[in-house]
């Protein structure tokens, strides 16, 4: 099991803590275009978090791009965590991926 996410985010530690999995930090270990695509494949447009800070603060232009450019540009856009088990993805820390899960 892998957690895609960031260090400094609470709902990727409360998951890294409920699970015992690792996490791989996007920002210092930058995903690479192929994983991008494939969490854009899996999720659409539900991958870009559009209520953080890190998308009120992109322009018109930035906001226009495409999923995969724009988490390549901009990591932190990318809403978390991403859950990996054996090639399975989820996305997010809620009730049901708790219990899809197991946790």
């Amino acid at each position: 099991m892998v957690i895609y996410g960031l260090k400094a985010c609470d709902t990727c530690r409360k998951a890294v803590k409920a699970t015992g999995a690792d996490l791989r930090d996007i920002r210092a270990d930058p995903l690479s275009l192929a994983e991008i695509q494939r969490f854009v494949a899996a999720f659409g447009a539900e991958i870009v978090n559009r209520r953080s800070t890190t998308w009120r603060g992109l322009s018109e232009a930035e906001r226009a791009m495409n999923e995969a450019a724009l988490i390549a540009a901009h990591p932190a856009v990318m809403k978390r965590p991403v859950i990996e088990v054996e090639g399975a993805l989820y996305l997010g820390w809620t009730a049901d991926v708790r219990a899809a899960l197991g946790v």
